[in-house]
Formats: C-alpha cells, sequence, structure tokens
C-alpha cells in the first residue's frame, strides 16, 4: 500500500506516531532514541522512521508547516495505515506572559483562524481538541522526567507573516498559552476518524517580546519535549 505522499508499505508504520513539522528532527529523533529505526517514507523528502523505544513500536514522521500540510499526513495515517494516535512535536510562539523560551506546552485546545472545518460543513462552530487521555499520560511523563509544562488553550493560525499586528495580543487576552500553525487541522482529523491526537509544543520564540531561539536548537535541542512524547507513545 503506497499513497501520493507515503511510500510505505502495509504494517510498516506504527500504531503511534510522533510527528514534528520538520522532517530533519523526525531523522534525528529516529537517529537518537530508536532503536533499530528504518525509513519508510522519502517522498518529497518528508522523512518517516519506525523503530522501537524500550520496548515499544514507534513511528516518527515530518508533517510540514501548516494546517493543509499535516491535513494531508495525518488524514493518510489514519484512514490508510491504520495510525491510532499522532503526537505532534513541534514549536511554538509564546504568548501568554507565563510562557518562556524552552517551556514545554501541552495544547488541549486548539483556537485556529483557519477555515479548515468549513469541510465537515457543521451548523455551528467546532472547537478542536486534543485527548485528554493522552494528556494526562504526557503530564506523567513529564513529571516522571522533572519536566514542568504548561497546559491550555493554543493558537493554529494559517500565517506567520500576519498583517494585522493586534491580532495575537488579542489572543493573548483570551488565555492563548502560544501559538503555532498545524495542531486545530491534526485535531478535527483524529476527531472525525475516531482517533486520538495530542500537540506537544517547545516554545522557540516569543514575538510579543522580541525573543527567539536560534535555528539549529530547533531542529535538535528540544529533547525535553521529545522525551515526553516516545514515554507517551503506546
Amino acid at each position: 500500500m503506497s499513497t501520493p505522499h507515503n511510500s510505505a508499505q502495509e504494517g510498516q508504520i506504527a500504531k503511534t506516531v510522533l510527528m514534528p513539522g520538520d522532517p530533519l528532527r523526525a531523522k534525528f529523533i529516529a537517529e537518537t532514541y530508536l532503536e533499530n529505526p528504518v525509513c519508510f517514507n522519502t517522498v518529497r523528502n518528508m522523512l518517516g522512521y519506525t523503530g522501537t523505544y524500550r520496548g515499544k513500536t514507534v513511528s516518527v514522521m515530518g508533517s510540514g508547516m501548516g494546517m493543509p500540510s499535516i491535513g494531508i499526513y495525518s488524514y493518510e495515517l489514519f484512514h490508510f495505515y491504520g495510525v491510532e494516535r499522532i503526537l505532534r512535536i513541534g514549536s511554538a510562539g509564546g504568548l501568554a506572559d507565563s510562557v518562556r523560551l524552552r517551556d514545554v506546552v501541552v495544547g488541549l485546545g486548539a483556537c485556529t483562524d483557519s477555515n479548515y472545518a468549513a469541510q465537515f460543513r457543521l451548523p455551528g462552530s467546532f472547537a478542536p481538541l486534543g485527548s485528554f487521555r493522552l494528556a494526562q499520560k504526557a503530564v506523567q511523563a513529564a513529571e516522571r522526567l522533572g519536566v514542568p509544562v504548561k497546559v491550555g488553550n493554543v493558537l493554529s493560525s494559517d500565517l506567520f507573516y500576519g498583517d494585522d499586528a493586534t491580532a495575537l495580543p488579542r489572543w493573548k487576552e483570551m488565555g492563548v498559552l502560544a501559538v503555532e500553525m498545524e495542531s486545530a487541522a491534526l485535531y478535527m482529523n483524529a476527531a472525525r476518524a475516531g482517533k486520538e491526537a495530542l500537540c506537544l509544543l517547545t516554545i522557540s520564540d516569543c514575538p510579543l517580546r522580541g525573543e527567539s531561539l536560534p535555528a539549529e536548537e530547533r531542529q535538535t535541542g528540544f529533547r525535553q519535549m521529545m522525551e515526553i512524547a516516545l514515554e507517551t507513545a503506546e
């Protein structure tokens, strides 16, 4: 079996998939944490690997940037490859005053400025939520690892370079912890497929304060988030 975007064959992808946006981060996780990792996808250089972590079979695959991209990859994983749960592990911009560079955020809910939900033709607004069960497991894993996490609402935006300078401060006023670009679409796809998803984020920049991490640290330096996700995987 293969799809237009994934060359994996049946049985090559685990029931749990970790999805960083950057395929090079997927490669780093596979080579650093997984035993006997095998590459199952190179289509469009969206690298995917399956290996074992502490006896559990786990896959890791890039999702690309933005909701259309993770929408495609997560849909195929849920519907064509029998994946039961996806843990997005990505970077985000901190909005709340309590959120600092390198903090780990568990996105329990995902606000959005995207029109992604229009395809479902719902008679109202859909509230994209992560799996509470996986969120509990992630928080417990973080406690075991001694990593403090913040749990709450995030913003999944279609815009990286937005034209409205007042937008992010207004989301902050509503208690949103951080902004990223994928989680809402992942949560909607999981809901529609009857599967589970959760977003774990490391704060790579704080746009309202003008703070940021270098690109290299974004690729390889988010080990705490990676380890929480691996401990949460089933």
